[in-house]
């Protein structure tokens, strides 16, 4: 069961503090909650962390009295915005927390905005109950929070805030489409708008067209909904007709980008400085399991198994799709030999991977990674200002992507050389029936494919027995 505690720590020996609280529910869920409650730390101290009276305290105020009352209204509703949550299927997090504990708290606050029904509020709303009703993970509910930011942004300054759904013209669709990209350009002249933003969401340059043609196409959906509710006759991409609709959601992707064998094993062989050796080692795990960003970050070694024939393997389900499948089914990537040694060197515990983006995140040391092995074919790129291709570096284009598309490469590459030697047609059920392949068979691909020598192990995970099942020569042991 969960419990509630204050969770406010100050050093001041007076005055007033704002009240937090925390929520924890066994070790897995640790929520916290600011509230609008400020006490005098005289009083503060003659109520415990669970929020009743410390015992002794005979003499209460009414100033005591009415804190110990607040306090306790706060807890309840913590109570039961998790208890709704935990009904629900909703997701687990903070923002969620949050917004359920106000729609407790406020709950006229609710049906006013309902009665309101601008734009934004109703935006809003369309993202709250998506979540509420378990159809979006945590990623598409930051992007969603992202147009209502921005959306709210461009009604403000396009002196448009209070209109209603209804009110928002094919005209105000492309509008919005510009004000996206060039959103940067706003950010000086309107800094109000912007102090209360995350200083990573806030843009400092043009976005660019698959940026801007995702939060179309988020736009787009939500308009899709109000229609088939019948809250809106037609929505405005409709009446915007196929060609410029087809423009505003156009998106424009580049060849792949990936790392050749010969630049992998390049990666692998180099000495690397002390200060980028654990990216490299966290960039060629993610290499070995070409799995995404949020799947990497999240395994643990709960997630390694051994199957009866001995071969190690991580288990998970991808958090991108996991809403969207019906069952539970996992994704099982063999380990590889080099992979098992870098996991038990460091359990999965990357502090690296503690921070994906920004000018010291995982994604920037990749970029010093592969500049520091030389790693500098030329790829073709478009550029939005130009309208051209202009050729890159691949130090350049060094990302969490490129080991999830490098896996795949080396993988696809080595299979179809494998089965093109003569048994089978490239193309063929025999090549495409990969992804039912039993682990064993996985494993010998996997093998094949980097250059690796098949083995086994325990359950502790130590090597009992190799065995000599890759001919080609790739990356040493």
């Amino acid at each position: 069961m969960e419990r509630i505690e204050i969770y406010t720590r100050t050093t001041r020996e007076k005055g007033a503090v704002k009240l937090r609280f925390r929520l924890n529910d066994g070790r897995n869920v640790q929520l916290f909650h600011k509230s609008d409650i400020k006490a005098d730390i005289s009083d503060l101290v003659k109520i415990g962390k669970d929020g009743d009276y410390i015992p002794g305290i005979r003499k209460r105020s009414v100033e005591l009295t009415r804190l110990h009352d607040d306090i306790e209204k706060e807890m309840s509703a913590m109570s039961i915005a998790y208890g709704n949550m935990k009904r629900d299927g909703m997701e687990i997090c903070s923002e969620v927390f949050e917004r359920e504990i106000q729609a407790v708290l406020h709950p006229e606050k609710e049906e006013v905005e309902t009665q309101k029904e601008t734009l934004v509020s109703r935006l809003e709303m369309f993202v709250r109950d998506s979540v509420r009703q378990g159809l979006w993970g945590p990623s598409r509910f930051s992007l969603y929070k992202l147009v209502c930011k921005e959306m709210e942004r461009f009604l403000v300054i396009h002196h448009k805030a209070g209109i209603t759904p209804s009110e928002f013209t094919p005209n105000d669709v492309m509008d919005f489409r510009q004000f996206v990209i060039d959103e940067y350009r706003y950010v000086e002249r309107y800094k109000r708008l912007y102090k209360d933003e995350n200083a990573r969401n806030i843009p400092k340059e043009p976005r660019n067209q698959n940026t801007t043609a995702t939060r179309m196409k988020q736009l787009k959906a939500f308009f899709a909904c109000l229609e088939d509710n019948d809250e809106i006759p037609k929505s405005p991409f409709r009446k915007l007709g196929k060609e410029r609709t087809k423009i505003a959601t156009k998106e424009r992707y580049d060849e792949p980008v990936f790392l050749r064998f010969d630049e992998f094993k390049k990666l692998m062989d180099a000495e690397i400085p002390e200060n980028l050796r654990e990216t490299r080692d966290a960039f060629v795990l993610q290499c070995a399991f070409g799995c995404r960003i949020a799947d990497f970050q999240k395994l643990t070694m709960e997630k390694v198994a051994v199957d009866p024939n001995g071969i190690p393997y991580i288990h998970y389900i991808p958090n991108k799709t996991k809403k969207e499948q019906r069952d539970n089914s996992e994704i099982e990537t063999p380990i590889l030999r080099y992979a098992l040694d870098i996991i038990k060197q460091y359990g999965f515990k990357f502090k690296i991977l503690k921070y994906v983006s920004g000018e010291w995140g995982y994604n920037a040391k990749i970029k010093q990674l592969l500049k520091h092995c030389e790693i500098n074919r030329k790829c073709k790129v478009f550029n939005e200002d130009m309208q051209d291709n202009e050729y890159l570096p691949l130090h350049e284009l060094g990302s969490s992507k490129l080991a999830r598309k490098t896996h795949v490469d080396i993988m696809n590459k080595a299979q179809v050389n494998m089965y093109a030697a003569g048994l089978h047609k490239v193309g063929s059920d025999a090549v495409n029936r990969y992804t039912t392949m039993e682990i064993a068979d996985r494993f010998k691909l996997m093998c094949y494919a980097f250059g690796q020598k098949e083995y086994r192990v325990d359950e502790q995970l130590n090597v009992v027995k190799k065995t000599h099942g890759s001919s080609r020569k790739r990356v040493s042991e």
